[in-house]
């Protein structure tokens, strides 16, 4: 009888010990839930430092508007890279992230600006990599991967398949980039890693975006005073700012443009200049002769605002479904935004 006393009380820690544990586990598995939440996109995250980052999430694009199921004009070298590869990136592309190198000699081969880019999808490896070791001059083996060296305008283009669902470009004058992308991949599962450019500013990118953008301006275009002009027009942007933009879902698609500027007062010139080109935009709206405006546009334009906070400045809209469905539906197919042979022979 009295075994059964002491049974009791034991059994009762035990299962006390038992909840407590359980509770310590569910509580580290909801913050490294929350954790990857808030991490930049693993693509992202692979991307070498650079002067910019542009991240597009396809999977959502394509269910709100269905581009896949709207032919798309391909020309014979995209066409030839789909034959070859089974690879279509309307259809099979679910990721895309590119990282922006501004380039010293904007006259050198690769313009003003370099790419490294990070693609996640439905890819056939085995049929991938025949396509890239025929087109490829050289290559290399780096981190257990094989890297395609491929000759393109002048310059390299350097390809490699991280895993079954993702493949790493750069065309950047040297290997440092690709490299950096390898070593990236081997660190992926740490939701905190990445560039210097995502510590700083992924936390202005709102939650759930279904694109956005980080980075500085600083491209190669004629300033005066710290501004931007073309044409004889004050752009609304500062030489030097940052800008991070994004797009959003919360029942509509919202665009949110946010401007970081060294000083106040160049946040307000950019302000007011924003201000005056929507203006104009509304006005050439209104002018436009009958069957000439788009009522997408008109609404784009109605529903734009601009706030001015000290050195920040922020514009958002609304993108009507019609117009997104246009802008992914374009005849510019999304294999152009890449920029690199592996998506074409040139």
């Amino acid at each position: 009888m009295c075994g059964r006393k002491l049974a009791r009380p034991r059994m009762h820690r035990r299962t006390r010990v038992t909840i407590a544990i359980v509770a310590v586990v569910l509580l580290l598995l909801a913050g490294a839930v929350y954790l990857r939440k808030k991490a930049p996109p693993e693509a992202a995250r692979l991307l070498p430092e650079s002067d910019g980052i542009v991240y597009i999430n396809l999977r959502p694009l394509r269910a709100a508007t269905h581009f896949d199921e709207h032919p798309v004009e391909h020309d014979p070298d995209y066409q030839h890279f789909i034959d070859q590869t089974g690879i279509e990136a309307e259809r099979d592309l679910d990721e895309a992230a590119f990282a922006l190198h501004r380039m010293p000699d904007p006259n050198g081969p690769n313009g003003p600006v370099a790419f490294s880019e990070v693609f996640a999808g439905h890819f056939d490896g085995r049929r991938l990599s025949g396509y890239l070791a025929g087109i490829a001059t050289s290559t290399e083996s780096y981190a257990g991967h094989q890297v395609y060296n491929i000759p393109s305008q002048g310059r390299t283009v350097r390809v490699a398949l991280l895993g079954y669902d993702m493949v790493a470009v750069s065309n950047t004058p040297s290997a440092e980039q690709i490299h950096s992308i390898l070593d990236r991949y081997r660190t992926a599962a740490l939701p905190f890693t990445g560039s210097s450019l995502l510590a700083s500013h992924y936390s202005d990118v709102p939650l759930l975006s279904l694109a956005w953008g980080v980075g500085q301006i600083g491209l190669p275009l004629s300033n005066s005073g710290g501004t931007i002009q073309l044409m004889g027009f004050t752009l609304p942007l500062t030489f030097d700012a940052t800008l991070i933009a994004s797009l959003t879902w919360t029942g509509k698609t919202r665009l949110r443009i946010e401007e970081i500027t060294p000083t106040d007062a160049a946040a307000k010139i950019s302000s007011d200049s924003i201000e005056t080109l929507l203006s104009f935009a509304r006005m050439a709206e209104d002018r436009a002769a009958p069957g000439m405006t788009d009522s997408d546009v008109r609404a784009l334009l109605d529903s734009a605002q601009v706030e001015h906070h000290k050195n920040r400045v922020v514009m958002t809209a609304t993108i009507p479904s019609g117009l997104l469905r246009k802008l992914v539906s374009a005849p510019v197919g999304l294999e152009q935004m890449s920029n690199t042979p592996a998506l074409s022979r040139k």
